[in-house]
């Protein structure tokens, strides 16, 4: 046994219970939902800086294929069955992942025909944009939290 197994303590009930209010989870419809707005003001702008509606579609269709993807592994994950025992949440992360990689996979394939006059570069803008929003939200809660 080193120092470091030594040193450990399990938390209290109540030592556990104060560590997770100071410092709370972040819900994953919350960044979903920030995923959302910036894609649509993604496409607003590019619209908006371009003039062509065929861009802003572009932005905003690569901004779903993130979010839809990502609501439906959230869904998946929170579901009963992947919190019933460790081994059915790992099993049920990896099956869910692989839904949404799947997803995005065929979003990205189907979006020739679903959006016309795509402009491929402003698709990945909004997917790349979307995705990175992540680190906006959680710098904004975590700001959040340190003012109240």
């Amino acid at each position: 046994m080193d120092a470091a197994e030594a040193d450990f303590k399990p938390l209290t009930r109540e030592e556990a219970q104060k560590l997770s209010a100071a410092k709370p989870s972040v819900s994953p419809w919350r960044v979903l939902a920030g995923q959302l707005v910036v894609g649509i003001l993604a496409a607003l702008a590019g619209w908006g800086l371009t003039g062509r509606a065929a861009v802003g579609w572009s932005v905003l269709y690569g901004a779903l294929a993130v979010v839809i993807p990502g609501a439906l592994f959230a869904r998946g994950l929170m579901s009963k069955v992947s919190s019933m025992n460790p081994g059915a949440a790992v099993a049920g992360f990896f099956l869910w992942e692989m839904v949404k990689i799947g997803l995005v996979l065929a979003m990205l394939f189907a979006a020739p025909r679903l959006v016309s006059d795509l402009s491929w570069p402003a698709m990945l803008v909004g997917l790349v944009v979307t995705i990175k929003v992540v680190w906006l939200v959680l710098w904004l809660q975590s700001r959040l939290k340190s003012q109240a």
